[in-house]
Order: C-alpha cells, then sequence, then structure tokens
C-alpha cells in the first residue's frame, strides 16, 4: 500500500547534520518509528519524502531548515537575570526547561551567561541544520477509525519517538501532550 493521507506508517531511520556528518539520531535496530501520516507528527521535509512511498522502499534525503525545525532566529535569544538561575549550576550548552507566560512548558538552552545575565536561546535544538535522512519504510496500512479521529496511531497519545517526530510551529517548544520531553532529534 502506497502511503497517503491517514496511512500508519512504520520507518527505521538515521538523520546527520549535512555539514559536519555528525550522527544526531537513529533508531536503526530499535523499535520503529510509527505515526499517523498527515497528522503533524514528523516534520514536513520528511513527511513530504513519504508520500506514495511503500514498505521496503529506502532512500536517503537531505531536510533544509525550513523545512525541518526551521531557520535559526537571532530573536528567540533573551538575555534574563542571573537571579532567575538562582540554585542552577550554570553551564554553557545546557538545556533547561521552564514555564512560559502561557503556562506551558518551553526548553531553552543556555547560551552564555555572567554574574548579571545569562543569555538563553528558545531556538530548537536543530534550528538552521540541513538534516540527511536515511530512511527505510518498514510497513504501512490503512489506519482505524479511531487512530484518524485521534490524530496517532493505537487511538491514544500520538508522538513517537526520535527525530523525525515534530511540528513547524517553531517558537512553540512545549513538549505537551504524551511526548514528555524531546527524545532524540526532538518531540515538537
Amino acid at each position: 500500500m502506497k502511503i497517503k493521507q491517514n496511512s500508519v506508517v512504520a520507518i527505521e531511520y538515521s538523520v546527520r547534520d549535512k555539514v559536519n556528518n555528525e550522527l544526531i539520531d537513529s533508531n536503526k535496530g530499535g523499535q520503529p518509528l510509527e505515526f499517523l501520516y498527515g497528522s503533524g507528527q514528523i516534520i514536513a521535509g520528511l513527511e513530504k519524502a513519504l508520500l506514495e512511498k511503500e514498505a521496503g522502499d529506502s532512500f536517503s534525503i537531505e531536510i533544509a531548515p525550513e523545512d525541518a525545525y526551521g531557520i535559526y532566529r537571532t530573536d528567540f535569544l533573551q538575555e534574563v537575570p542571573r537571579d532567575q538561575f538562582e540554585g542552577i549550576d550554570l553551564k554553557e550548552g545546557m538545556t533547561l526547561f521552564g514555564q512560559g507566560e502561557d503556562g506551558r512548558t518551553v526548553q531553552v538552552i543556555v547560551k552564555d551567561f555572567n554574574d548579571n545575565i545569562v543569555m538563553i536561546d528558545y531556538n530548537h535544538p536543530l534550528a538552521g541544520k540541513t538534516l540527511v535522512f536515511d530512511v527505510v519504510v518498514l510497513d504501512t496500512r490503512e489506519a482505524s477509525e479511531q487512530e484518524i479521529l485521534s490524530g496517532s496511531v493505537g487511538g491514544g497519545c500520538g508522538c513517537g519517538s526520535g527525530c523525525g517526530c515534530g511540528s513547524n510551529n517553531h517558537h512553540d517548544h512545549n513538549d505537551d501532550g504524551c511526548c514528555g520531553g524531546h527524545g532524540g532529534c526532538g518531540c515538537h
């Protein structure tokens, strides 16, 4: 069966940063990434590449930042008073989770800090990166009515793990729902 809207798809993948060829994430030899095609559970570029593929197909694809986790935006950098991080042993590059103005969980990266301020980055860790995916389609099937209604495989909460998982809402790093964090390269 060819992959189309509301297909349940299972893939095996590895993903690398195009610039330095660094392996970012892989589920090879592990649990397949299973998702409902067309429900926004994987990045747009990977979803587009899977259209009309079928079980047994394998391919490599380069995905530009605009179709992955967005371009890197300097307006997503913010200076915050150091006293807001009291009791935290800050390290450059560390990931912190906090609560946004709307009450949702936000992920930030500590870019720099001194005695007075902390520079935090709201960009997704993979923003601005061109990603190279190697993908094998393991299985595809029609989704059940319950899966279509819920927007997820099995009819429950719907985020798979790993790199393909996410939306293109680049400033909404909420990780709410069932994902509970950003496994691999990033849920949401």
